[in-house]
């Protein structure tokens, strides 16, 4: 019933398939509560009140207020595409609300844990110990995505410019810096691939099997070493994203340069990791300063 919507998603607004996915199983839950609920066919005939029933269903079920925000979000998605296309002439869901949510701070690995990471860890000298700090490399130096780091090809890697082009979110190139030593872990890692005669394989980050690596392979090698240097609870590669923006941050970058390298479409996400500079502040001050603990 929604199909348009979701088609415009696809091709217009470029959504990944797992965004677009994500939509649909919104709205088909909304439909099969019209449906079970009000002997309602389509979401056209709907108002406000339905949709707050709708709401009040999700958070009686336990749903979280984040996911609830999430699933409002996609109507408010849905009803301003079909104003716009004609199909209804007020949009039921303009003034409705979603519940507040906590702001959860992105979590992060301290600096010194990252350096003994790359300087004092010891990886395979094979190309899967070449490929493992590789990943762990492009994670930390970039803060690309999961995705972007397994859609990368040998191609997109610019040696004399020194960058590398990463395709990001509803298709969005931009280009990152690369410094020396990932330069140099790069052209390793290539040769590597060739001498194995891998080196016809498009993708760059390959699995053991000589194939792009898959989202679980990257998740459980990043998890892996992060657990050989950190207790902290979350080490997957998000959270060297986040890493990456924090100590970019506490170093002196500018928001608008961190939120460019990132691939944000605007400033209000990467505004996030200054709560994180700002708790490193407070607590730098109350350890050195004379009156930092009263």
């Amino acid at each position: 019933m929604a199909e348009r919507f979701l088609q415009y998603l696809l091709t217009e607004k470029r959504f990944s398939k797992h965004t677009v996915n994500a939509y649909n199983t919104d709205i088909n839950q909304f439909l099969d509560f019209l449906e079970s609920n009000f002997e309602i066919n389509n979401h056209i005939e709907v108002n406000d009140k339905i949709i707050r029933s709708w709401l009040v269903q999700l958070s009686d079920r336990g749903l979280s207020p984040r996911s609830i925000n999430r699933k409002l979000s996609s109507l408010k998605s849905l009803y301003k595409f079909e104003l716009r296309s004609g199909k209804i002439k007020t949009n039921p869901v303009i003034n409705i609300n979603g519940p507040k949510t906590e702001k959860r701070l992105p979590s992060f690995i301290e600096e010194k844990e990252m350096q003994f990471l790359f300087e004092r860890l010891e990886f395979e000298d094979s190309f899967k110990g070449i490929r493992d700090k590789l990943i762990l490399e492009l994670f930390y130096q970039t803060g690309m995505r999961l995705s972007e780091l397994r859609n990368l090809k040998v191609k997109d890697i610019d040696y004399s410019k020194k960058v590398l082009k990463v395709l990001g979110k509803r298709n969005k190139e931009r280009l990152i810096p690369l410094h020396n030593q990932s330069l140099i872990l790069l052209s390793n890692y290539t040769k590597l691939r060739a001498k194995e005669g891998q080196f016809s394989h498009p993708f760059l980050i390959l699995n053991n099997k000589a194939e792009q690596a898959g989202k679980k392979f990257v998740y459980r090698t990043v998890n892996s070493y992060l657990s050989k240097v950190t207790t902290s609870t979350k080490k997957s590669p998000h959270v060297i994203r986040h890493t990456f923006a924090t100590h970019m941050l506490n170093r002196g970058a500018d928001l608008n340069t961190i939120k460019e390298l990132l691939g944000h479409a605007n400033l209000a996400a990467t505004q996030v990791y200054t709560h994180n500079t700002i708790n490193k502040l407070k607590t730098v001050y109350k350890q050195a300063h004379p009156k930092g603990q009263n």
